[in-house]
């Protein structure tokens, strides 16, 4: 399957970006090279880029998008190793960050990964096929308990409870092997309505967000990412979930620094430093335009954070 993703606020991350000619740029999800390939057009033969990816498709791909730019480093890693990565590039900081955590058109449709409900698959949703977890892996092996958490908690799915419940049902007649069955187990608890989203929709991306652990380590990425910035430098980070947006949110609050000290002292006790400031006060949404060209951007948001 050819590799397609149509890039989500293109426009708006590449400006936020501030780019300066000679700068370091990191994009720490490099998919298709949507935004790689705008950041490498404006960066001088002095610049470079830093593209690193989780999935080793992504990045064959990008190589062939980007092959007439000498001044790109490809890295097969997860961007929540960013100060490994670049220590091992012997970099110290960088101009700028783009974290676009969105799962690439590429990966949702193509049927071998198991990431869509749309189709039939086996049960993967790896986004790096080198890591031994996998979505079957998690639907056959987690607790009733453990299920029902991870489908509210990711998913935002009211129905969790039920769900588990019924997946654990099914798979002590048979393994769970692929998405068609597990569509079918979801839908005897959701029937599906015209007019509304898929039933599926919200479990399959709780198992997603699991597998890839895409959750629990984002707010010590950005704080990772904002410490690895340069004065003035910028980290761009685009949500699709509200538990990302918030991470991202909190982070930010908590680089910008606020003082918790009583009203009345005459100077500062608890120590309290500003790494930054927010450019974004409110996220930068999609405009109405790409709304109606792209479906898969009606959930992003974009907050960027500058370096102080």
């Amino acid at each position: 399957m050819e590799f397609n993703h149509k890039s989500v606020m293109l426009t708006e991350c590449i400006d936020g970006l501030n780019i300066k000619p000679d700068g370091i740029y990191v994009d720490g999800t490099m998919g298709g090279a949507g935004h790689s390939k705008e950041i490498a057009n404006r960066i001088s033969e002095n610049g470079l880029l830093i593209g690193i990816d989780r999935d080793e498709e992504a990045i064959c791909v990008a190589k062939e998008r980007l092959k007439e730019f000498k001044n790109v480093k490809y890295v097969h890693d997860n961007h929540d190793n960013l100060e490994n990565i670049l220590n091992d590039l012997n970099i110290s900081e960088v101009d700028g960050i783009l974290l676009d955590l969105g799962v690439s058109s590429y990966q949702l449709d193509e049927r071998e990964r198991g990431f869509s409900y749309i189709g039939n698959g086996i049960l993967d949703m790896r986004m790096d096929k080198s890591q031994k977890l996998t979505a079957k892996i998690v639907v056959n092996t987690y607790s009733e308990e453990e299920l029902a958490r991870i489908i509210y908690e990711y998913g935002e799915e009211r129905f969790s409870k039920l769900i588990a419940r019924k997946i654990v049902e099914h798979r002590k007649e048979k393994e769970i092997e692929t998405t068609n069955e597990l569509v079918a187990i979801i839908e005897e608890v959701i029937k599906r309505k015209k007019g509304e989203g898929h039933p599926a929709k919200r479990t399959f991306q709780a198992i997603r967000i699991e597998v890839n652990d895409e959750i629990k380590p984002l707010y010590d990425t950005i704080i990772t990412s904002i410490d690895k910035l340069k004065s003035g430098g910028r980290l761009c980070v685009l949500t699709f979930h509200s538990l990302e947006d918030r991470a991202v949110k909190n982070a930010f609050a908590d680089s910008v620094g606020k003082c918790t000290c009583p009203p009345g002292l005459p100077y500062c006790m608890c120590g309290a430093k500003s790494k930054g400031k927010i450019i974004t006060k409110k996220p930068i949404l999609p405009s109405e335009k790409e709304l109606e060209e792209n479906s898969r951007s009606k959930s992003a948001k974009l907050r960027i954070f500058e370096k102080k």
